[in-house]
């Protein structure tokens, strides 16, 4: 059979009577109504395969159309009948979609309310939670005693109190004369602030009065130079000598102090002045003191070494810079004759006129080597030679030229002596002046001294320092000698 016979062939039920063959799959009408939806539809299903079945059996047996057409019609019912239970079905789950929504909306109304209900409920939970953890500052308030309060709060605020009302009725009125006192206080703490202001003000005042205070002074010690010289109250320059007495090398500073003590104890006629540039004393008093400290670097600290002074307490440094002296022999001698930038200037008068008409016999001037640690003096603006100087040979055997101890010796060289063109010179007693003692090269035993003497020698050595150079009597031994001396040059003048 083909298929546009198959066409051809299509008739609906109403145009063909009801077939009178009986088959197996045909249910008669009434039972496909009272059958439900999904029953029809497996039993249409199963006849629309029954007849599919026999068709293709019958067209292979051969050419039957008019069986054919009979089992389209039956095919065609059952397509209807499909359509019928399809429908059913449509209707039906129409029908459960719509009992469904109505019982939903009861469900969601109800899950809604208990939403509500349980935030409503975390809500009251947290507020609990709140209440309960909330902690009062009355624990930490420090209340005046209960007896306090009921003897020194205001009737107002009491509000006739008895000691029998309970705590918690007397609790307000404990908390209500605290914060009275509280802002008493406040007040009080404001009238102090403004006092404090005021005081303020006072002090930035005095301050910056204070602040000018040194240019008037510098003013007034200027105005009143001239009234010191007409009286000869030398004030303010004594003062600049002290301050600048301080930036002396120890030897100086001790020839300062001694000859100031001998003017002052023994009204010595001699005057003393420190002159020198104030700057370059401070500048290497700054370099003495990052030295001592070990703040500066190795090439600065190396510096100093070789051009820095031999200080008597650096036993240490003192020792190791022959050492590096010797290593440099042939080099340039100029850095060894460096001197300190401060001197002294010693005004030696005649004592024996009358002091309103003393006589200027000779100016002294003392100065500090710093690379050979010893103290030289000359007569200032003298360039006499060697038989003119009043100073050779103040003492025997002491002509100046000769190192007076033996670091100085190394550090010189074997055999050289001290420049003879320097009107300078280390005399031995200048250093003894100083504080500078120093030890000789041989024993007094091989100089061939006297026993008895050795054993005084030793028994002095227990002698303090200071009472020893005080005994000594050196700067007065010192003057004697320096005034004999330049009379008996005037004398033969």
């Amino acid at each position: 059979m083909e298929d546009g016979e198959i066409e051809e062939g299509m008739v609906t039920a109403d145009e063909f009577p009801r077939p009178e063959v009986t088959t197996d799959t045909l249910a008669p009408p009434r039972e496909v109504a009272e059958k439900s939806p999904l029953e029809l539809l497996r039993e249409s299903k199963t006849s629309v395969e029954e007849i599919v079945a026999r068709m293709l059996t019958i067209k292979k047996q051969g050419n039957h159309k008019s069986e054919i057409r009979e089992l389209l019609t039956q095919m065609f019912l059952n397509f209807v009948n499909l359509r019928q239970a399809n429908r059913a079905i449509l209707t039906e789950e129409d029908k459960v979609k719509a009992e469904t929504e109505r019982a939903k909306a009861p469900v969601d109304f109800t899950t809604l309310q208990l939403h509500n209900l349980m935030y409503e409920k975390s809500h009251y939970v947290k507020a609990i939670k709140a209440c309960r953890d909330f902690k009062s500052k009355y624990p930490d308030i420090d209340l005046v005693p209960e007896q306090d309060f009921l003897r020194d709060a205001p009737e107002t605020i009491k509000d006739r109190s008895l000691s029998t009302d309970s705590s918690h009725v007397l609790m307000p009125k404990r908390l209500s004369f605290e914060l009275h006192q509280r802002k008493e206080l406040c007040k009080h703490r404001a009238r102090l602030e403004q006092q404090k202001k005021s005081l303020l003000e006072t002090i930035a005042e005095r301050k910056k009065f204070l602040l000018s205070l040194p240019l008037h002074l510098k003013s007034l010690k200027k105005a009143s130079l001239p009234v010191q010289n007409q009286l000869g109250i030398h004030h303010t320059k004594k003062l600049k000598q002290h301050n600048l007495a301080e930036l002396l090398p120890p030897p100086l500073y001790v020839i300062y102090s001694q000859l100031l003590a001998q003017k002052e104890a023994f009204e010595e006629r001699i005057d003393l002045e420190v002159v020198g540039s104030l700057k370059d004393a401070q500048a290497y008093a700054r370099q003495q003191s990052k030295k001592d400290s070990g703040m500066s670097n190795n090439t600065e600290s190396s510096r100093l070494e070789d051009d820095g002074p031999d200080d008597d307490d650096d036993g240490q440094r003192r020792r190791k810079r022959p050492k590096k002296v010797t290593s440099k022999e042939g080099s340039d001698k100029a850095g060894l004759y460096q001197v300190h930038p401060l001197r002294i200037l010693l005004h030696v008068y005649d004592d024996k006129i009358d002091y309103t008409k003393s006589l200027k016999l000779v100016i002294l001037k003392f100065e500090y080597l710093l690379k050979l640690n010893v103290v030289c003096v000359g007569v200032e603006g003298s360039q006499d030679g060697p038989e003119k100087n009043i100073l050779c040979n103040l003492f025997p055997d002491d002509a100046g030229l000769e190192p007076p101890h033996q670091s100085t010796k190394l550090i010189l060289g074997d055999g050289q002596a001290f420049d003879e063109n320097r009107t300078s010179r280390p005399y031995k007693w200048v250093q003894h002046l100083a504080g500078i003692d120093i030890l000789p090269e041989l024993s007094p035993i091989v100089l061939g001294q006297d026993i008895h003497n050795v054993d005084s020698a030793k028994s002095d050595a227990f002698v303090p320092d200071l009472s020893l150079y005080r005994q000594q009597h050196r700067v007065q031994t010192v003057l004697q000698r320096i005034r004999s001396r330049k009379k008996a040059h005037l004398a033969l003048a």
